[in-house]
């Protein structure tokens, strides 16, 4: 179902101008996701990507509402530095927290308290059993591949390897009207695949997902 566990985490007002002013050098750079995309100007991506302890209270709100405990195995898909499997990990001290992520850069650059458990992969071809985690996560990464075909097959692939097909949580670029659309295309330099709420919604049934989600609407 949709539900915002995220608080106001993608609704503070971005910076579009900035944005905006992205070079073609800067987007070339951004689709590369190394170390411009993360720590390089605002041009190219996030303008430099630190632990700030934003994500302690959004965790909190995901161990509530997931019911994790320690025995609880997490997997988050495009993890970036770990800075979210952090806050698990410090909340619950649980052994299975593990990121993937398809950037050497930031798995190279990953919070040390979880870099152990920092993978590169992708999130078309998951290396893992099946019904093995008991929570999937995977915020403002699904939005970024390219293909349809390749974004059910994702969707699937999250399905496959959580035990309870109702606890993956995504959050995915999204739009309802013609500004929030716009908004996407000056803001998300990696937002590739973003569709209607519609059409979201029609690819959740065609996938056969049943987890929860979470829109992402820039502005």
């Amino acid at each position: 179902m949709e539900i915002n566990l995220l608080g106001d985490y993608s609704e503070k007002k971005k910076p579009m101008k900035v944005r905006m002013k992205a070079s073609q050098t800067d987007r070339i750079l951004t689709w590369k996701i190394d170390k411009e995309f993360w720590d390089g100007t605002r041009q190219q991506g996030y303008g430099g990507y630190m632990y700030d302890g934003r994500w302690k209270d959004i965790a909190k709100k995901f161990i509530e509402y997931y019911k994790l405990t320690k025995k609880s195995k997490i997997l988050e898909i495009g993890c970036a530095k770990g800075y979210f499997l952090r806050e698990f990990y410090e909340i619950l001290r649980n052994k299975e927290n593990i990121g993937l992520d398809i950037s050497s850069y930031a798995i190279a650059n990953g919070d040390k308290k979880v870099k152990n458990n920092l993978l590169i992969g992708n999130m078309k071809e998951l290396p893992f059993e099946k019904k093995y985690f008991d929570l999937v996560i995977c915020v403002h990464s699904l939005h970024s591949i390219l293909d349809l075909n390749e974004v059910k097959k994702s969707l699937k692939e999250m399905s496959r390897v959580v035990i309870n097909k109702k606890n993956i949580f995504i959050m995915v670029g999204a739009h309802s009207n013609k500004k929030e659309k716009e908004n996407l295309d000056n803001w998300g330099v990696l937002t590739a695949t973003y569709l209607s709420t519609k059409n979201w919604l029609r690819l959740f049934k065609k996938s056969g997902y049943k987890g929860d989600y979470s829109w992402y609407k820039p502005r």
